[in-house]
């Protein structure tokens, strides 16, 4: 079983800056590895994924320009650098990773893509 273990998050006042990270005991490669989020009362959606087998990656639009994915295979570890915080982003992000023995499921940033899942790391953005 793939353990995905988050850590970064916190409160900080909008405009400010904070980075993510997941490690991860499974794959670095041949699979989708990305940040998902949940704020109270509403989905999860799908924040910033990148496909690891070619590096391309996939952002929410209300992210875009702000967020940077980003992944160090050495350390199996996936970030997330999120700058220009907006109250909005307030949430519970989420790592999630896709089996690469799976078969593919909906977009890039759908949660049902998503095989494997951290416990999550609050992000709280103060205006």
């Amino acid at each position: 079983q793939v353990q995905l273990v988050e850590s970064g998050g916190g409160s900080v006042q909008a405009g400010g800056s904070l980075t993510l990270s997941c490690t991860t005991s499974g794959y670095t490669y041949n699979t989708y590895w990305g940040w998902f989020r949940q704020a109270p009362g509403k989905e999860r959606e799908g924040v910033a994924t990148i496909d690891t087998s070619d590096g391309v990656t996939y952002y929410t639009d209300s992210v875009k320009g702000r967020f940077t994915i980003s992944q160090d295979n050495a350390k199996k570890t996936l970030y997330l650098r999120m700058n220009s915080l907006k109250p909005e982003d307030t949430a519970m992000y989420y790592c999630a990773q896709q089996s690469p023995y799976s078969a593919l499921v909906g977009s890039p940033l759908d949660v049902a893509r998503y095989d494997y899942w951290g416990q999550g790391t609050q992000v709280t953005v103060s205006s």
